[in-house]
Parts: C-alpha cells; sequence; structure tokens
C-alpha cells in the first residue's frame, strides 16, 4: 500500500512525527498504528500483554520502513505508564501524537456489576487516558505541538443495557477531551475524540451472526464498519489536516448517532 500524502509537500502526512498507540495488538488499534506507518510516523505499540498478536502488529509496522517499539502493560497503572513513555521518549525523543485505544468490557446490568468491575473497567479505559496523556503533556508543551485522539464509543452517546461502566468510561472521555483542548490550546496541542460504532473487531465477531446483522440493520449505512475506517479518522485528527479542530467528537459509526 502507497503512503499517504499532503497535497502540498508530497511528503508523508506524519513524516518525523512518532505516535504512541495504545491497545494496538490487534483489531482497531493495530489498524491506527499501521496507518500511521504507511504515513510516515514512528510507532509505540502498548498492549496489556506480550502476545503474538502485538509481535506480528510490530512487524507489520516496521514493514513500512519506520521505527518502531512495542510495550507491555496496563495503561491502568500511573507506574507503568510512566515507565513506557519514558523509554519511548529516550528512544525517539518525543510523543507528537498519543491514541488513546486501549479499553476493556466487563459487561452486566446494574443489579449484578461488581465494584471490581466498575473499577477496572473505568479504570483502564477513562484512567489510562488519562495517565497516557499526562504522561506526555509536558513534553507536548515544551514542543509547542501535539495531538491526543481517544477512542470513545456511541454507547457515550445513546446507551446500552448492561454497559453502565463502560458508557459511563466513555463518555467521561468525551468531557475529559472538551477540557483537556481548552488548558492545551495555547500550546498548538490538540484533543479530539472519535465516536465509534459497530465495528468488524474480534469483539464483535463473538456475536452471532443474525444478532450481528440485526444491529447492523439499525445503522443507516446498513453495515458494520472496519477498523481502517476508524484509524483514517485517527489520521485526519492526528495530522496537519486537522489544525483547527480541537475538543470535538468525531463519530465513525455509520451514521448510528443520527
Amino acid at each position: 500500500m502507497e503512503k499517504g500524502y499532503s497535497v502540498e509537500s508530497k511528503k508523508p502526512l506524519c513524516a518525523a512525527r512518532t505516535v504512541l498507540v495504545t491497545g494496538a495488538a490487534r483489531g482497531i488499534g493495530a489498524a491506527i498504528a499501521t496507518t500511521f506507518a504507511q504515513n510516515g510516523a514512528n510507532v509505540v505499540l502498548n498492549a496489556r500483554t506480550d502476545s503474538a498478536a502485538l509481535r506480528e502488529t510490530l512487524e507489520v509496522v516496521r514493514g513500512y520502513g519506520v521505527e518502531a517499539m512495542a510495550s507491555h502493560g496496563n495503561v491502568a497503572d500511573v507506574a507503568y505508564v510512566n515507565d513506557m513513555v519514558g523509554d519511548a521518549l529516550a528512544r525517539f525523543g518525543a510523543i507528537d501524537i498519543l491514541v488513546n485505544n486501549a479499553g476493556i468490557i466487563k459487561d452486566k446490568p446494574l443489579a449484578f456489576l461488581s465494584e471490581g468491575d466498575w473499577n477496572d473497567v473505568l479504570g483502564v479505559n477513562l484512567g489510562g487516558a488519562f495517565h497516557c496523556s499526562k504522561a506526555v503533556i509536558k513534553s507536548m508543551m515544551k514542543r509547542n505541538w501535539g495531538r491526543i485522539v481517544n477512542i470513545s464509543s456511541i454507547t457515550a452517546l445513546s446507551g446500552r443495557p448492561g454497559q453502565t461502566n463502560y458508557g459511563a468510561a466513555k463518555a467521561g472521555l468525551i468531557g475529559f477531551t472538551k477540557s483537556l483542548a481548552r488548558e492545551v490550546a495555547p500550546y498548538n496541542i490538540l484533543v479530539n475524540t472519535a465516536v465509534v460504532g459497530l465495528i468488524d473487531t474480534r469483539m464483535t465477531q463473538k456475536i452471532s451472526r443474525d444478532t450481528l446483522d440485526e444491529l447492523a440493520q439499525m445503522v443507516p449505512l446498513k453495515r458494520t464498519g472496519r477498523p481502517e475506517e476508524v484509524a483514517n479518522a485517527c489520521l485526519f485528527l492526528g495530522s496537519e489536516m486537522s489544525s483547527y479542530i480541537t475538543g470535538t467528537e468525531i463519530n465513525v459509526s455509520g451514521g448510528a448517532y443520527i
């Protein structure tokens, strides 16, 4: 696949940039990491475990001729996040773009939802974004340039039974985005959210075909989305193409939010 180029410069959109993508072993995160690599960015990949999928994504990313490193750990752990970012800064000198994609689900009706299930989902999905953003923000401020993209969910806008913890975390990301965007705008750091709908990933593949087809028919475009379609939105928000956009949401949901 050819690298993406800006109209004016004919250079890769993210040449000389470094992106950190959390939850990057497979699915949406792997697609985001690969898309940035295709467009010239060096890549730091995070995943909770040192899995075969993470190593495979690392090799795919390196195949585009960029530098890349993988780090495995839980973004809910602030000590781990600080170590990961420190290692990345030592190697690359900067983290220009952060995509907070890491997330987990522990779906249950509220009556049966444990405090642990609540804390785990909030800790990774919302706390992870807080830890990673805080870890990179000072270096972005010093360089007077940065992009942060938070991956939220259509559940934050419309709700879904059994996902009070997930919905709260993903809605929290939208509020987090808006407040942080105002804080760091004077430093040319843009913070936005990609609100993701029904995407064809390993998670949706666990849904029965009949149920998945029924859900897809509720989407105005009448289909599930592809991880690459989310990645393209993140590339837009992470590059100079979005230079006058901050504190807002891009819905990548086939119109499901309408």
